[in-house]
């Protein structure tokens, strides 16, 4: 699905997602990564939901934006409480949805002018 934005240019946003890949700013990424409207981390580790760690989401809560949304792949599913320590120790808010969800909202948080984080497991 390709999306279009009318963000005030210099800010990443998500322009299209298929099977397999997610593009920002245009560019397909088809490795998980993190996402924020002026920063982005192309080496985020999880390769599937199942591979997803404390340490992964410590990564996220690294960005210190008060609203996270976690795309666990291409269905919705809800991590251990376990490994969502960092974020909740940091009082950050967490979205669980599917990565396209994930895509869709953070676009519209993001062209809000909100502070949000994705992030994004691509499998």
């Amino acid at each position: 699905m390709k999306l279009h934005s009318t963000v005030t240019a210099g800010l990443l946003a998500i322009t299209a997602y298929d099977a397999g890949y997610i593009a920002v700013n245009g560019r397909r990424l088809t490795r998980s990564f993190l996402l924020t409207p002026r920063r982005m981390v192309e080496d985020w580790p999880p390769a599937s939901f199942d591979a997803l760690t404390e340490a992964d989401l410590g990564a996220v809560a690294e960005l210190a934006c008060p609203i996270v949304l976690l795309g666990t792949g291409a269905r919705q599913r809800f991590p251990a409480p376990v490994l969502l320590r960092p974020l909740i120790e940091r009082q950050m808010g967490v979205e669980v949805m599917d990565s396209f969800a994930v895509c869709r909202t953070y676009n519209i948080l993001m062209a809000e002018g909100r502070d949000v984080a994705a992030a994004l497991i691509v499998e």
